[in-house]
């Protein structure tokens, strides 16, 4: 009889983590390390590894404990962090229970990233300028990952139920570990030089900052930047970002999300095409329409009511020509001279006769102006004009008695002498 006794799974976890809480020197404990594989989970917890050259240890931060720290906590930092270390019994790993986290500057992983990044950008490999354009309707798809990952049937899958016209070529392709980067160059000066692709996918699924580092390397960036077919860089999930989503020609969130990047949809291009069709069938039967209408109208014109209008204005012009060319013939020309002298002719006689009529109608105006003033007509009423020694007489003054004077009246003259005279005191 076998008097062995053996222990449960179970039972032997229990007491590995019985052990490991009565430990005094496994509570309060202080580490520093430098954070990896960071999730922060819905309900608030933390989850990472802390880590350093040789070693690893998972953690987790409750959510009671996280909310506390007073910075944004992502992979590559340096922290200090104390807690307690106990078992997790469903995995059996040993943690550390982080109560709480400080910063400790940044990890050396996340300050070559950041200097890397720095340098390149300034060298401009980031520029838009030097991005290529995806084609729209891409014939032929270079996918540049592992061939037994999950990154690479999501892209197959994804390809062919959008636009399954489209090929794929699989270039099977380290995507992490310390030969990948080198790998993953060869394979995208491998496309160009094969020239069947329209498109490259570089990616891979999420991981930890070091498992993503192949496409933090600065070779791949430089392979990246010189390739004439442009790459979609697909690295990771939406949250992680690499040198090579920044030098790509264009970033997707994930591998799926390059897939969709990478090729239109088959559905959306049937819904345009026929949006299309329906707006050119309408476009169509509005020009139509308009013709109808421009038909109709241009039949009512009165040229097509009556089309001897439209010579009509064209005969009038003739018969001016016509008109105005027999003008020009010289006996014509002869007697409109003839017509026009007699014409003159009657103008001056008509002109004569009215300077006559006016100087006659001005000498009898001048002739009775003159009768109002002759003394004749004067002394027609009885006036006498008296005279002596051929002066007229205006003052009794001038006389003395005596004196011979001339009476001249209206139908003769007669002779008198002074007997008196006598003047009116009124004219004194």
């Amino acid at each position: 009889m076998d008097d062995k006794r053996y222990l449960t799974v179970t039972a032997l976890t229990k007491y590995i983590k019985y052990k490991f809480d009565q430990d005094a020197h496994l509570k309060n404990v202080l580490l520093k390390g430098e954070i990896s594989n960071f999730k922060h989970h819905s309900r608030g917890h933390f989850y990472f590894t802390l880590k350093d050259e040789k070693a690893q240890i998972s953690a987790i931060m409750f959510a009671s404990n996280s909310k506390k720290v007073p910075f944004q906590v992502q992979d590559g930092m340096s922290v200090l962090v104390e807690g307690n270390i106990s078992v997790y019994e469903s995995s059996g790993n040993y943690q550390i229970y982080v109560q709480t986290m400080t910063e400790d500057g940044l990890g050396n992983l996340y300050v070559a990233y950041e200097q890397l990044k720095k340098k390149l950008s300034e060298e401009g490999l980031f520029d838009d300028t030097h991005k290529q354009p995806i084609p729209r309707f891409p014939k032929t798809i270079a996918v540049l990952t592992s061939p037994t990952g999950a990154a690479v049937r999501d892209i197959i899958h994804i390809v062919n139920r959008r636009f399954p016209l489209t090929k794929i070529i699989i270039y099977p392709t380290l995507v992490q570990g310390e030969y990948a980067k080198d790998n993953i160059v060869q394979n995208i000066e491998q496309v160009n030089r094969d020239q069947l692709a329209d498109v490259i996918i570089l990616g891979r699924g999420g991981g930890s900052i070091e498992d993503l580092w192949p496409f933090n390397e600065e070779q791949v960036a430089y392979a990246i930047y010189k390739s004439m077919i442009p790459i979609i860089s697909s690295v990771g999930h939406e949250t992680d970002f690499t040198i090579s989503d920044f030098v790509a020609d264009l970033r997707a969130p994930t591998p799926s999300g390059g897939a969709e990047i990478a090729v239109p949809n088959q559905v959306d291009i049937v819904a345009y095409i026929n949006q299309m069709n329906e707006q050119m069938r309408l476009s169509l039967k509005r020009l139509l329409d308009r013709k109808k209408q421009s038909l109709t109208h241009i039949k009512s014109h009165y040229i097509f009511q009556d089309p001897l209008r439209l010579t009509e204005h064209k005969n009038r012009r003739l018969d001016h020509l016509v008109d105005k060319l027999s003008l020009l013939h010289p006996g014509k020309r002869l007697e409109q001279a003839q017509k026009d002298t007699r014409k003159l002719t009657q103008q001056l006689i008509d002109s004569m006769k009215r300077i006559y009529k006016d100087k006659e109608y001005k000498y009898h105006i001048a002739i009775n102006k003159l009768d109002l003033v002759n003394p004749l007509h004067i002394m027609k009423k009885g006036y006498t004009i008296v005279a002596k020694d051929g002066e007229i007489i205006k003052s009794v003054s001038q006389l003395d008695v005596g004196e011979h004077l001339t009476l001249r009246m209206n139908d003769g003259v007669a002779e008198t002498t002074v007997t008196s005279v006598r003047k009116d005191k009124d004219y004194e």
